[in-house]
């Protein structure tokens, strides 16, 4: 029996850590064959991480054939499981998402706010067309997406192709669970968090170690002892204790973009001005990853990875397919249809929560109604993701307007319009579905 796994975005330089994960699964899940897809763009990179990926595998002594193409389509056929890991625009289009936004007064990030906006607007027409092709060529295939901003990008995705096996993994859940064993001096594996929420704007409404109840604790401690976790590419401000006694619940660290917004821009802009975007800071650490990835003499993911930001995403499409693949039926946090597990919410609405991993996809656990402390937000957030795909998907002008307009991080009637039409202007190259011509609101 064979397992073909196609990577797309292969290039990228966290396929590392996706090739570790399937060497470190193999017993439950003996992949036979890895394809590594991308862009012409991106030749060289997927030459030097094919590379890297082959003495890995070599390494390992594991009867796995790995290879590398340009043509998508090709690649395509008898896939078992697609992974996605694209960046529209690359690193350069990321810049513009951060830099463009603080020019105007407002939080300049790569998937949140106008940013986020901008990149699900580049992302989901294309995810939109790999899953197209997938439902022809391998319909069978899952498709476990983690190209951010993951939970809109999966809800189009859903909701406007045909092709319906398809779930969102995001790191930020584990940072949450490794923060918590931080504390209590465990293993991750020991911690279970009841989240509630969608992607990036996920609470920890419950906290369980080895079974016991440790909400109450871990609040205590977030408090008492400053205690934190952020990934990488975000630095954690703290939380007052008001805030979180308040909230009861534990926050995620994109949290601070909308419960710290002026702190967060005056940091921001101090950076700006002293280290550039987080998008200038990240291409100096590729730089380095790749001079790393090109040593004949490196056979392992290097640890040098981590600092990039989004460790993690691919173990957790790798523990996704694994329970996918085996019908282990264990409990993962991923992006995936409500189906009634948030009462205010529609079935087809794509939530972030804790589901049962079977051979048929998720199943998400019951959560019922949600806290009143947050009901007006995840049902606001929601509503703005959904405007978010209606402009990604028709091109149309007033949706955008309409989306940036109820982003919380922007919400700005007299700045709305001159920063669309900046970020449209900026990105028209990734932006084939808006014509820049027509005729717009004033």
């Amino acid at each position: 029996m064979t397992i073909k796994a196609v990577i797309i975005g292969g290039g990228s330089s966290y396929t590392p850590e996706i090739i570790e994960g399937f060497i470190d699964r193999y017993h439950n899940l003996p992949v036979t064959d890895i394809v590594l897809v991308d862009i012409p763009s991106g030749k060289a990179k997927l030459e030097t991480v094919a590379s890297l990926a082959k003495r890995m595998i070599k390494n390992s002594q594991l009867p796995i054939r790995i290879s590398s193409t340009l043509n998508r389509r090709e690649a395509l056929i008898g896939a078992d499981f697609v992974t996605t890991q694209i960046r529209v625009g690359g690193l350069e289009a990321r810049a513009k998402d951060e830099r463009i936004p603080l020019k105007h007064g407002f939080i300049g990030q790569e998937t949140n706010g106008a940013g986020g906006i901008f990149k699900a607007f580049r992302t989901i027409p294309v995810l939109i067309d790999i899953a197209k092709d997938m439902h022809e060529l391998c319909p069978n295939a899952w498709l476990i997406n983690f190209t951010n901003p993951a939970g809109i990008v999966t809800e189009a995705v859903i909701k406007h192709s045909p092709h319906k096996k398809v779930i969102g993994v995001c790191n930020i859940p584990f940072n949450m669970k490794t923060g918590v064993a931080e504390m209590f001096h465990c293993e991750v594996s020991d911690v279970e968090i009841e989240f509630v929420g969608m992607n990036h704007f996920v609470f920890g409404k419950n906290v369980w170690i080895h079974g016991e109840n440790v909400t109450e604790e871990v609040l205590k401690r977030m408090v008492d002892d400053k205690q934190s976790y952020s990934p990488a590419n975000i630095v954690s401000l703290g939380w007052s204790k008001s805030f979180i006694e308040s909230l009861q619940m534990v926050p995620n660290p994109y949290h601070q973009y909308y419960f710290q917004t002026k702190e967060v821009l005056e940091k921001d802009l101090q950076a700006l001005n002293e280290t550039g975007t987080r998008a200038e800071v990240v291409q100096q650490v590729e730089e380095e990853l790749f001079k790393t990835y090109q040593r004949p003499e490196l056979t392992e993911k290097p640890k040098e990875l981590e600092q990039r930001g989004g460790a993690y995403y691919s173990d957790a499409a790798c523990n996704l397919i694994e329970s996918i693949y085996t019908n282990k039926q264990d409990i993962q946090t991923v992006n995936t249809e409500n189906n009634g597990a948030i009462s205010e919410l529609n079935d087809d609405d794509v939530i972030e929560v804790n589901a049962v991993i079977t051979s048929e996809g998720p199943r998400p656990l019951t959560i019922g109604s949600l806290p009143k402390s947050i009901k007006g937000l995840i049902t606001e957030m929601k509503s703005m993701e959904q405007l978010v795909i209606q402009a990604a998907v028709t091109g149309n002008y007033n949706h955008a307007y309409l989306a940036l307009l109820m982003n919380p991080l922007v919400a700005n009637e007299k700045k709305v319009k001159p920063l669309l039409d900046e970020l449209l202007e900026a990105h028209q190259k990734y932006l084939p579905q808006f014509n820049l011509k027509e005729e717009r609101i004033l």
